[in-house]
Order: structure tokens, then C-alpha cells, then sequence
């Protein structure tokens, strides 16, 4: 195997766990277990913690899921879309055949 086909499959499942909201929620655990040491630090600490902590760890994934949804459902209008633009094409190509045929009757 080669190694670009090997880190590419990595990558790929590896961006298939991270991006569920179970991982969500289990980076937020393991967020919450450094927040009593970060409440005892102060404020500054705490602000720290919740940006460079909770926000990085959690919203990764949450947004790594929204972006998921988000394509899904970019990729379910883009299928409707072409379905919908196929049966134009053929009632357009259906009408034009009726004309030339219309056309051909009176000579034109």
C-alpha cells in the first residue's frame, strides 16, 4: 500500500470520528475535568480555559458536524436539481421534435 493511500484513509476516518457530536461531548468531559483547577486559578485562568480549552476542543467537532449536515443537504438539492433539469431537458428536446415536425408538414 502505498503511503499517500494509507494517510489518506487515516485522515478520512480519522475526520469521520472526530466530526460527531459524541465526540463533542466527550472533548467537553475531558474539557470539564480541567475546570475546578481553572476556577481556582481566577479569572484569567478561567477565560483562558473556556477559549483555549472548551471552545477549541468542543466546537471542532460541532463544527466539523454542521459542516457534514450543511453538505448533505447541499448535496440533496444539487441531485434535485440535475433530476429536475434532466426532465426539462427532455420536454424541451420533446418539443422541439414536435415542432420540426409541425415545420416539416407545412413545408417551412
Amino acid at each position: 500500500m502505498k503511503l499517500s493511500t494509507f494517510n489518506s484513509k487515516v485522515a478520512i476516518w480519522l475526520t469521520d470520528a472526530v466530526s460527531t457530536m459524541w465526540c463533542a461531548y466527550i472533548f467537553a468531559a475531558i474539557a470539564l475535568i480541567s475546570l475546578p483547577a481553572a476556577i481556582h486559578l481566577g479569572t484569567a485562568a478561567l477565560i483562558s480555559w473556556i477559549a483555549q480549552t472548551f471552545l477549541q476542543l468542543v466546537l471542532l467537532s460541532v463544527i466539523m458536524v454542521g459542516q457534514d449536515v450543511q453538505s448533505r443537504k447541499s448535496e440533496r438539492r444539487a441531485i434535485q436539481d440535475h433530476k429536475m433539469l434532466i426532465d426539462q431537458f427532455a420536454e424541451i428536446k420533446e418539443m422541439n421534435k414536435s415542432l420540426q415536425e409541425l415545420l416539416k408538414e407545412k413545408g417551412i
